[in-house]
């Protein structure tokens, strides 16, 4: 079955830096309207899109909507901008990039930085910092002091294309989750579950796992399940050890990563559940990086049997990312028959 590129689309271009999630939240919250038997929104932003089930136990899934981006820290006297990171960056990849500050209105800018022509030898071989970036708006400062002011929110400029078998663009970390769930929740609107399904479209991941921390919290989840885009380092010059993942393998079942150790009963069952069902899967070991998974697995008294799917994705952290739409349907998959199955597998130790 394909899956709804436009749909993908909308969400993908939309801005949500951390903290700033509200384009988001609103395509959300239209898309899963139809879907749910109640929708809730925190203090924080977080959406909870709850299925009740026969049993009385609940299920978390985390996807969170923010994407990598900036903020507006100084605007000097010639009106170009500095600005903050909210996410990690390799600084390299801010070269040559367009932005959208949303202030009073969006205004695109450019990342600006030093001519090779004028740098010095030294200057040439070191490798950037972002600290060496500044946003060129192509305005004065009385210009642009009339749409931007400080704290506003900046995210990255880059559409959605097709390429072969795969999508491209910005902010696929995590709005392929985003996607991902919002596609689960529709195959599983005329179907019952075993236990409360509680699809949480967190806030603030990208800066500390910060949603997902609270909405655990509050829904004090027995099972749990981690949505977001891992590394596929499939390219030219990496080594099989280096590669994580690669594209077209299948949705990839996380083992590990720097912040969780995925419950073993709940890769087993996810493993069962994709043989079952023919769905192709890749393990996933991530040695640095987190995800929502250990909030989902962790903040809660007790802890969840919590694992977690993850949508390889090649370029990440760039306006490039790039996953395969046989991975994507996949991860659909997977999801929505784990969701259908849990009273079925044994989960005693």
């Amino acid at each position: 079955m394909p899956i709804n590129v436009s749909l993908l689309k909308e969400i993908a271009e939309a801005a949500g830096a951390p903290g700033h999630e509200q384009r988001i939240r609103e395509i959300v919250l239209r898309e899963i309207k139809p879907l749910v038997d109640d929708i809730t929104v925190d203090n924080m932003g977080n959406v909870y899109a709850i299925k009740k089930g026969k049993n009385n136990k609940r299920v978390m899934v985390g996807a969170h909507m923010d994407e990598i981006g900036f903020i507006v820290t100084y605007i000097d006297d010639d009106g170009f901008v500095r600005f903050h990171t909210l996410g990690g960056f390799d600084p390299k990849t801010l070269t040559a990039q367009r932005v959208i500050i949303h202030g009073t209105e969006d205004i695109i800018g450019v990342m600006g930085s030093k001519p090779i022509h004028v740098m010095s030898a030294e200057e040439r071989t070191k490798m950037p910092k972002t600290t060496d970036y500044f946003i060129d708006l192509g305005m004065d400062k009385k210009a642009v002091e009339k749409i931007v002011s400080i704290g506003n929110p900046i995210t990255r400029e880059r559409g959605l294309i097709e390429m072969g078998n795969c999508v491209n663009c910005k902010s696929l970390d995590n709005r392929l989750a985003v996607f991902i769930l919002i596609e689960s929740l529709r195959a599983l609107k005329d179907k019952e579950v075993p236990y409360d399904v509680y699809g949480v479209f967190t806030v603030q991941e990208e800066v500390g796992i910060r949603g997902a921390n609270v909405a655990a919290l509050e829904i004090k989840p027995d099972f749990g399940f981690g949505l977001d885009t891992t590394i596929a380092f499939d390219v030219p010059g990496a080594k099989p050890e280096e590669m994580v993942t690669k594209l077209g393998d299948g949705t990839a079942i996380k083992i590990m990563d720097s912040s969780t150790i995925c419950d073993y009963r709940m890769v087993k069952y996810m493993e069962n559940i994709a043989e079952k069902h023919q769905i192709k899967t890749q393990k996933e070991i991530l040695t640095a990086g987190g995800t929502d998974t250990a909030g989902i697995q962790r903040m809660n008294p007790g802890g969840a049997i919590t694992g977690a799917i993850s949508i390889p994705t090649r370029h990440i952290h760039q306006v490039i990312e790039m996953a395969n739409k046989d991975d994507i349907r996949g991860s659909i998959d997977l999801l929505t028959n784990c969701l259908l199955e849990l009273d079925t597998y044994n989960w005693e130790f």
